[in-house]
């Protein structure tokens, strides 16, 4: 089936012919739905934590934070902004002489309040000799858009997200997402030596721009914050490209014979995240950020989260640590599974007919895996997805990220339970990845290759099919230990559309 040419193609990106086969299988085979125990709710599933709790959290985070522990931000911002500014590619493409819609009037009647405006004005006056409000009155609306979104221009279409002016700072500066993320892991995420490790995952064009922007930036920040940060970047590993085929589910050629791959979606990050040796990791879109005169809420439950993921990590250590003793009391084992259930939220009805020695070795097994603690908001009907007890494969239930599309809509009771969650999942992680002796856990033994997703994607005209890694937070995630805590919802503040940052909390 491969000629000389895939071979080539195949050993440069560092992917074999067996898990070529094993893709091409998985496009026939599809994936299987996911088996659904509930919803994930307050007091199942979900964890709410009163103002009392939420200072021990808080106290335990700062204990953590001087323990000469490590700490990092992981920081996913390799991903275009193309979407973000999808109404307005079309209404350039269409010459529109004026904004008809009322995503395109918005956008241009709260032109003077995005803080990228005084760059743009610039730009236009470069351009066309004439500043955005003459272009305007003259009717010459897709001029502006142009300036913004083009090469020839700010090229705003291609940058990614983190290096797009976002929110207005102070005296008169301006902010990028990648900016308030370096404020953010200075409020949080220093460790005792007031060191600030932050790993942002680029995309190899942009590369440069993150390494220009950061080399302008940190000295400045440094001073303001008293820290001194550990900047590193990674880009996504091209073995974790999948094979695109035709909708036949044979291999897609382009005109010149060449096989097509694409970029597995953010569970491909999995390879990268497996490479940082930091205690706890900080996980987050980077798309959800608030100028610092709105962070104070942010930053608490940033904490907040950090703490409560100590407090689990510290109580497995030690019910571990007592299993690795002989002969384990039934006592102590009866006390391991009320948490594996009240707090874990994992429950498999074969526990209650094991003896000892079983019970022992399901709860190790249960209780040595990496840690995540996910904030979750209230439902307010954002897209995406949200947090359910979903059926493992060994008969167990547990807490779970899921998105609709691992859902089977021919089944009445999952499509009602989707409809019924109570919260949604705003990809807001704190994680814990070494084991209880303190070793790096291999985080690729922990994923669920049942759980990713098949998608139809258009090129040069035809219709093909993409296989996407499951995701980062979804499957790849899906056998760690998992506790939802409930956070605000001014915790949760994202940028999927540009018009999105007129909105309070980015002004």
């Amino acid at each position: 089936m491969w000629n000389e040419k895939d071979q080539r193609l195949m050993s440069d990106k560092g992917i074999t012919e067996s898990v070529i086969e094993a893709q091409l299988k998985r496009f026939e085979t599809g994936f299987p739905w996911l088996k659904l125990a509930a919803v994930a709710t307050v007091g199942n599933g979900i964890i709410r934590l009163d103002p009392k709790k939420e200072t021990q959290c808080i106290k335990s985070w700062k204990e953590f934070q001087g323990g000469g522990t490590t700490i990092e931000k992981f920081q996913p911002a390799s991903g275009a902004a193309s979407r973000m500014f999808k109404n307005l590619f079309a209404f350039v493409n269409e010459g529109k002489a004026a904004p008809d819609t009322d995503f395109e009037r918005q956008f241009f009647e709260g032109i003077t309040q995005f803080a990228f405006y005084p760059q743009l004005n610039k730009t236009c006056v470069s351009l066309y000799q004439n500043n955005v409000g003459e272009l305007m009155e003259a009717g010459r609306y897709v001029d502006i858009l142009k300036a913004l979104l083009l090469p020839e221009g700010m090229n705003y279409g291609a940058l990614p997200k983190a290096l797009l002016r976002f929110h207005r700072a102070a005296a008169g500066t301006v902010h990028t997402p990648l900016e308030e993320h370096l404020e953010e892991g200075a409020q949080y995420a220093a460790d005792s030596r007031r060191r600030v490790s932050i790993h942002f995952t680029v995309s190899p064009e942009h590369r440069a721009g993150f390494e220009k922007l950061i080399k302008a930036k940190v000295p400045l920040m440094e001073k303001v914050w008293g820290v001194t940060y550990d900047i590193t970047l990674s880009e996504q590993k091209a073995s974790t490209d999948t094979i695109a085929v035709k909708m036949d589910n044979t291999p897609y050629r382009d005109n010149d014979g060449n096989l097509l791959f694409r970029p597995a979606g953010h569970g491909a990050l999995l390879e990268n995240l497996n490479e940082r040796d930091a205690d706890v990791v900080f996980i987050k879109n980077v798309d959800n950020v608030v100028p610092l005169r709105l962070r104070s809420v942010t930053t608490r439950y940033k904490k907040v989260l950090g703490g409560y993921l100590v407090q689990v990590q510290r109580q497995l250590k030690k019910y571990l640590e007592t299993l690795d003793k002989p002969n384990p009391k039934s006592s102590d084992l009866k006390a391991m599974l009320r948490y594996a259930r009240q707090t874990l939220f994992i429950v498999d009805e074969a526990t209650d007919s094991m003896d000892d020695a079983a019970l022992a070795e399901w709860l190790r097994d249960k209780f040595n895996r990496p840690i995540r603690v996910c904030g979750v908001v209230p439902n307010e009907g954002e897209p995406g997805g949200g947090p359910y007890l979903a059926y493992n494969p060994d008969g167990s239930y547990s807490p779970q990220i899921l998105e609709s599309a691992q859902i089977n809509p021919d089944a009445p009771e999952a499509v009602e339970m989707m409809r019924s969650g109570t919260h949604f999942n705003p990809v807001d992680l704190v994680c814990y990845i070494k084991d209880y002796k303190g070793i790096k856990f291999d985080l690729r033994k922990f994923v669920d290759p049942d759980t990713g997703f098949i998608s139809i994607k258009s090129k040069d005209g035809v219709d093909i099919k993409a296989l996407e890694l499951p995701g980062l937070w979804n499957g790849s995630m899906s056998n760690w230990n998992t506790v939802f805590v409930e956070v605000p919802i001014d915790t949760f503040n994202p940028v999927k559309t540009v018009n999105d940052l007129l909105r309070r909390a980015h002004q």
